[in-house]
């Protein structure tokens, strides 16, 4: 089983950080706890760094380029050309002639007069008078009299009244004891030597015979650690409370009240009426009348009088006619031909070209050690540094194992990724399958871990 060696350092730090670990306890009722630290020791690693360099190589470039020549074409086109005659032809045409006469017209005309006459008429009017009369009428109307009472109206309101009460308040009153929970932790995964047994099938469902043999085993395992845990203490008391309680109170409130009355009186109103009477009237009136007188006054008055003579003419009109003859020429202009002609060429083409360069560093490689610390009934380790063994340091490395070049910042952004790691893991991580867990888990006094 392939497991990335992040995840073996995580194991690691998990385990090395824990407050407290699993807890193992002897025949001799002594206790301990199992630790684990982890070491750090440097390997020698080569790596390869890319560096690119340019080369140009000679290319023979065949390019087309245009040459233009000037030749001769015909054209042949029609024309066009109009010939112009010229013929008479007769044309008649009338004249109008005036004449001048001269001639007597009658224009007598009435005088009209008119002579002013007086006389007098008799003329009959009729005159309206107006007479006026005095007389009493009754009028009956209702008059509303306002009245004043004194009524006592009920008027309800709410008041608020403190009530005192007692109420049961529960309070806790607890504290904090410590407690032991048992934490599971990543499930472990070994070699296990297993005897032959029937098993089932978990695609089938069949009964299956499995040999004896060494098969991969999970193991949950956890560790026990010490919390700090409330423990609840209820206890009831009284505590008093006033809370207000709305009543309803009743009171009498006077109030002024207007009624109106209505009775009904009756008056005489004296009032005037107009009667008209008619009268007729005589009187004499003078007018002027005017008497129309007509005169006869005779006049001849000379007019001169235009006559039209028609008279008939004859000439000659020239009459110009074009009409269309059409030739055809030819004619030789200058046209310009593109010709393509080949050339070729000799280019320096660039080409790009990686070269692999050993470089030699020196990388930490992770290795996790157990030991066992003895500790009390409460979990506490019991003098701690006699009981720790001597952690195990790395070797310093010989002038030997000192890396013969040390990569630049650049150089190691150019190391190619080593197969099986991860793109964003360090240059110095290992991402091979760790050794077996046997040796990396020693066991205790004969007890797996």
């Amino acid at each position: 089983m392939n497991v990335p060696l992040k995840l073996w350092g995580f194991f690691a730090v998990a385990l090395w950080t824990a407050s407290a670990a699993a807890q193992v306890t002897f025949d001799s009722g002594q206790s301990y706890r199992v630790e684990y630290r982890t070491v750090y020791e440097q390997q020698q690693v080569t790596a390869y760094r890319l560096q690119y360099e340019t080369v140009c190589e000679e290319r023979t470039v065949t390019t087309y380029r245009p040459v233009w020549e000037t030749e001769m074409r015909e054209y042949r086109y029609t024309v066009a050309r109009p010939v112009v005659e010229t013929s008479y032809r007769e044309e008649r045409y009338t004249v109008s002639r005036p004449v001048w006469e001269t001639e007597m017209r009658d224009c007598s005309y009435d005088r009209v007069s008119y002579v002013e006459e007086t006389a007098q008429r008799e003329e009959r009017y009729t005159v309206s008078r107006p007479v006026w009369e005095t007389a009493e009428r009754e009028v009956c109307y209702t008059v509303r009299r306002p009245v004043w009472e004194t009524r006592y109206r009920t008027e309800y309101c709410t008041e608020m009244q403190p009530v005192t009460t007692c109420r049961t308040e529960y309070v806790d009153q607890g504290c904090y004891t410590q407690q032991m929970v048992y934490k599971p932790g990543w499930p472990r995964t070994r070699l296990q030597w297993l005897s032959g047994s029937t098993t089932v099938d978990p695609a089938s469902g069949v009964p299956v015979y499995q040999r004896p043999g060494l098969y991969w085993v999970q193991t949950p395992r956890g560790q026990y650690e010490v919390q700090r845990v409330w423990q609840p203490n209820v206890v009831a008391r009284q505590v008093s409370q006033t809370t207000f309680v709305p009543k309803v109170v009743t009171r009498q409130v006077p109030e002024q009240v207007c009624t109106y009355r209505e009775e009904r009186v009756v008056r005489k109103v004296p009032y005037q009426t107009c009667r008209t009477v008619t009268e007729e009237h005589v009187r004499q009136v003078p007018y002027t009348v005017r008497r129309r007188v007509v005169e006869r006054v005779e006049r001849q008055v000379p007019v001169k009088v235009c006559r039209t003579v028609t008279e008939e003419h004859v000439r000659q009109v020239p009459v110009t006619t074009c009409r269309m003859v059409y030739e055809e020429r030819v004619e030789k202009r200058p046209y310009r031909v593109c010709r393509t002609e080949a050339v070729q060429e000799t280019v320096q083409v660039p080409r790009c070209v990686v070269r692999r360069i050993p470089v030699t560093y020196t990388r930490c490689v992770p290795r996790v050690t157990c030991y066992r610390v003895p500790i009390d009934a409460c979990g506490r380790p019991i003098d701690e540094w006699r009981a720790a063994p001597q952690m195990p340091t790395a070797a310093e490395p010989t002038p030997a194992e000192t890396p013969t070049e040390t990569p630049s910042e650049d150089a190691a952004a150019e190391v190619p990724p080593v197969l099986g790691q991860e793109s964003g893991d360090p240059v110095g991580s290992d991402t091979r399958t760790p050794a077996p867990q046997s040796d990396v888990f020693p066991s205790v006094d004969g007890i797996s871990t």
